[in-house]
């Protein structure tokens, strides 16, 4: 067969993800914090773009020129689009879960076994918890040692030193520096260093600047006027007390049942970790995007977070200025382009919130006895179901999870949390991993301290509340929620019971 150069025509279809369709994939995984920076740089390059008036609070007054306010009419939760253009497109309806989706069987359940598995963030009986208190308003650990520098330095050098390794403490309050190598760098001796952190072991709190957890107990028992020979050989020992080996300490320390009693509660008095009790440099708080309320019957009303959301709107009348004034093709083009992409942004993020609305909804349905009683009631679920039950993709709803907090009457949780897996259950419907490590922690927490509970024996009574679980799988389970071994925890209780 003879080669000879050819010209076919061909018809084939490819999937092309346009700048536009990417750029709406990118903004659907950005939190509610990161938006604000991208609009900001959208306000900055796109003239046709202003932000509009502050979000109303719910019940506030009349929405879409309606006249009825959110909690009037049908009894729908608060209009979640807070993005408009002139165009007048039509309005979401806002997601409200009501009794008839929800089991009217439920019990209202206890909300306390939930602290354990929650974010401890502040959280009231009466309401959500105040995100806005818990931001970092506190000085940090290093910025309250700095201000006591100045009344305890004998001079400025020796001030400045001290300053210098405040820097090397960790969060706990420990000195994880060098300090010959410090020395060395500010051209120091290395007495000069070590005076200087002497300094900082005499500033409150108690135990800062230690390089050991031994050092820092010892500070601490100085400062009580406790440091006495026999309170030291304990403190040098601390692994034969993490060790139940009290009968040989008592004969090291020299001391009867009643003083090696008193010394070990003196001990527990002291804290190991004294720079915790101050905020990160780092520190911040945790703004929801989805905010969760009963709705004061069998219901949840569930709406966006819009006080962390900005408003953009398109300034027409500004447009319209600019076009008169154009001459020329060019700059009408771009002015055309400018008030496409302004389009394009605010139908972006709004449908970025209907996407967040719907994922949000569904995980309430799906996930309710989690919010009515706890996470004991927590069902497993994966991405996969709740992209079909919303009819999109797995990828998408994994993108609207990702970086997103949720705010309900137990708590902050990221949305990530409701997703799980699960063992068989006797009810054939299976437990999530979190139900199972909440009922691990409350049998362990519940033992006797002279009969602890081995793994197998937690496999058994779990067993007979209808979990099928191997006996590795609750030791994984176990070591996930920082619970220790049987042996383990045998020698903490018994030290706290000594």
């Amino acid at each position: 067969m003879a080669l000879s150069p050819r010209l076919d025509l061909r018809q084939t279809q490819s999937l092309v993800m346009t700048p536009q369709l990417q750029q709406a994939i990118k903004l659907l995984a950005l939190s509610n914090l990161e938006i604000e920076t991208f609009v900001g740089e959208a306000l900055e390059s796109n003239p046709l773009l202003e932000m509009g008036e502050t979000s109303r609070e719910p019940g506030s007054g009349p929405r879409d020129g309606s006249g009825e306010g959110p909690g009037e009419g049908d009894g729908a939760a608060p209009e979640p689009r807070e993005h408009e253009s002139d165009g007048g497109s039509d309005g979401t309806e806002a997601l409200d879960i009501s009794a008839s989706a929800l089991d009217p069987d439920a019990a209202p359940g206890d909300q306390g076994d939930w602290g354990r598995a929650a974010n401890a963030g502040g959280m009231s009986e009466d309401g959500p918890p105040d995100l806005e208190n818990r931001a970092s308003g506190e000085p940090t650990l290093a910025e309250y040692l700095t201000e006591q520098i100045g009344s305890v330095a004998h001079d400025e050098r020796e001030a400045f030193v001290a300053a210098r390794l405040i820097g090397e403490l960790d969060e706990a309050g420990y000195f994880t520096g060098d300090l010959l190598a410090l020395g060395e760098e500010l051209g120091i001796p290395l007495a000069e260093a070590e005076r200087a952190l002497e300094l900082i072991q005499t500033l409150d709190p108690t135990g800062v600047g230690a390089r050991s957890l031994s050092e820092c107990l010892a500070l601490q028992a100085r400062e009580a006027d406790r440091y006495d020979p026999c309170m030291a050989r304990l403190i040098d020992n601390l692994d034969l007390v993490a060790a139940g080996e009290f009968a040989r300490l008592k004969r090291m320390c020299e001391v009867d049942d009643e003083d090696f009693a008193d010394m070990l509660a003196e001990l527990r008095s002291y804290d190991p970790k004294p720079g915790c009790r101050f905020g990160g440099e780092g520190q911040s708080a945790v703004v929801p995007d989805v905010l969760i309320a009963s709705d004061g019957a069998d219901g949840w009303t569930i709406r966006i977070n819009e006080a962390s959301l900005p408003r953009l709107v398109v300034n027409r009348e500004y447009f319209l200025e600019l076009k008169t004034g154009a001459r020329d093709k060019r700059s009408l083009s771009w002015l055309n382009e400018q008030l496409s992409e302004a389009d394009w942004l605010i139908r972006a993020l709004d449908q970025r919130q209907k996407t967040i609305l719907k994922t949000a909804a569904e995980i309430v349905r799906r996930q309710e006895g989690f919010f009515r009683s706890g996470v004991s009631a927590m069902k497993t679920l994966t991405l996969r179901e709740v992209a079909e039950a919303i009819a999109m993709h797995e990828s998408t709803v994994s993108r609207v999870t990702s970086n997103k907090y949720l705010s309900c009457p137990r708590g902050t949780f990221e949305l990530k949390y409701f997703f799980s897996s699960g063992v068989a259950a006797a009810d054939g419907e299976g437990a999530s991993s979190e139900a199972i490590k909440a009922r691990i922690r409350a049998l362990c927490d519940g033992e006797d301290p002279k009969a602890v509970l081995s793994d197998q024996k937690l496999v058994d009574l779990l067993k007979a509340e209808g979990f099928d679980l191997a006996r590795r799988t609750v030791a994984k389970y176990r070591e996930a929620i920082g619970i220790g071994s049987s042996a383990q925890r045998r020698r903490a209780k018994k030290l706290a019971n000594y």
